[in-house]
Formats: structure tokens, C-alpha cells, sequence
């Protein structure tokens, strides 16, 4: 008889620790997160005003290059990435207006472009499930201790000449993407315009592999096969500052 006590108590203990880590798993996977620390701003683009060696013309030469600061309210980051979702095919997008940075052309000699540190606050980013948007921030880009994706140019290539607004150029930025503690260089895709004297818009657009960055996704029901290739796309317009 004292077997009955003894395993009804063998029971509540595992009942008691089974409940325990399910609160943790789910608090790890889909509990709160941190809202953004604040409006995000710019860090300002470093331009060399030294006289450039070959320049097109003398303002060139001159160093004569214009700020530009891309406009949270008209800009948007997303990434796209495919999953299959009770058993059909879904395309999961998140997007966030949250992103910052600068760069400096000199209309005279495009070759001559420098493109500032670019950064997307992680911790707004959204897709069309709020489920979903709690376990990216938790689980896969932990928000709470990296609010910042961040993206370093280092090389801007395919421009040269001079611009005009109206005129549309295709060109490539490479430099190094940082997500949570991870950096690796990636090469971005751009084709720009100059919408006038005064504003830059463009789209810039590269694919990276989620394990290049450690991008682990958690095991969820009814959600299988998510795509290792996960494409970035910055739309986005940049005004004189």
C-alpha cells in the first residue's frame, strides 16, 4: 500500500518538472521581448574630402560630394525566406521601417561614392503572425541582447561617370553583415535613381544562408522544411541632409 503514495508523488514531481520546462521553453521561444530603445538614427557617414586622384572634372577632384540620409518614414528592410506551413508551400516576409544610414555621392564622378554603416533595429522587425515575430526575436536573432542587424560597406563597384536626375544606375556594395554576434561579407545588388537634385531611391537586394549566421529555427508544429537561403531587400530613399 505505501506504493500508491509514493508513485502518485514520483508522478506530481514529473507532472511539476514537465510543466516547469514547458514555461521555460515557451518563455524562451515565445515570451516577451524588449520594444525598440528609441527612434533610430544615422551614424553619420565618414566622407574623405581628400582631392581625387583621376577625377571626371574639377568638383569631383575637389572632393565635392552631397549627404545623403535615408528616411525611416519612406524606407523599408525586409527578408524573405520559404517554409512549408501545415503542409503547403508559404513564403514568410518580415519587414521594418527601422533602418538607418548615409552616404555621399559626388554627382560629377559616381566613382567616387562612399556608403556609410547601415543599420535595421531587429527587435521591430514583423511578419503576418505575431507567434512568429516572438520566436524570431527570442529564438533566432535574440533581440534583446543584439537590437541592431548592422551592414559595414567596404567596396562600392560598377559606377562611374556622372548623374542627372532621372538617370538610373545598377551597381554592387560588398561589405560585412553582422546578425547577433556573427559577421560575414556579403555582396549587395543595387539599382538606384535620383528622384531629384535633393533625393536618392533605390533597391538593394542580396541572398545569404541561415547557417553562415547560426540562424537556427525552432522546431514548431505544423511548420516544416524552412529554406536555407534567406533573400534581403532594402527599398529605399535617402534625402539631402
Amino acid at each position: 500500500m505505501k506504493r500508491v503514495p509514493l508513485l502518485i508523488g514520483v508522478a506530481l514531481v514529473l507532472c511539476l518538472g514537465l510543466a516547469a520546462a514547458a514555461f521555460t521553453l515557451y518563455n524562451f521561444v515565445l515570451g516577451p521581448t524588449l520594444s525598440a530603445s528609441g527612434p533610430i538614427t544615422a551614424i553619420p557617414v565618414v566622407v574623405n574630402t581628400q582631392p581625387v586622384a583621376g577625377a571626371a572634372n574639377t568638383a569631383a577632384a575637389a572632393g565635392g560630394h552631397v549627404v545623403f540620409r535615408l528616411d525611416p518614414s519612406a524606407s523599408e528592410a525586409r527578408f524573405t525566406i520559404s517554409e512549408e506551413l501545415r503542409g503547403q508551400p508559404n513564403i514568410v516576409v518580415g519587414a521594418t521601417s527601422q533602418i538607418a544610414g548615409e552616404l555621399a555621392v559626388n554627382a560629377g564622378d559616381l566613382s567616387t561614392v562612399q556608403v556609410g554603416v547601415i543599420q535595421i533595429n531587429a527587435r521591430t522587425f514583423a511578419t503576418d503572425s505575431d507567434r512568429r515575430d516572438q520566436a524570431i526575436r527570442n529564438f533566432i536573432l535574440e533581440t534583446d541582447r543584439y537590437e541592431f542587424i548592422t551592414f559595414t560597406p567596404t567596396a562600392v563597384t560598377g559606377l562611374s561617370g556622372s548623374g542627372a536626375p532621372g538617370d538610373t544606375f545598377t551597381f554592387q556594395i560588398a561589405g560585412d553583415l553582422t546578425i547577433r554576434d556573427i559577421t560575414q561579407p556579403v555582396v549587395f545588388a543595387v539599382t538606384a535613381s535620383a528622384s531629384s537634385p535633393t533625393q536618392l531611391a533605390g533597391t538593394a537586394t542580396a541572398t545569404v544562408n541561415r547557417a553562415d549566421f547560426a540562424l537556427t529555427i525552432p522546431n514548431v508544429p505544423q511548420v516544416a522544411n524552412v529554406e536555407e537561403t534567406v533573400t534581403l531587400q532594402f527599398d529605399f530613399v535617402a534625402n539631402e541632409s
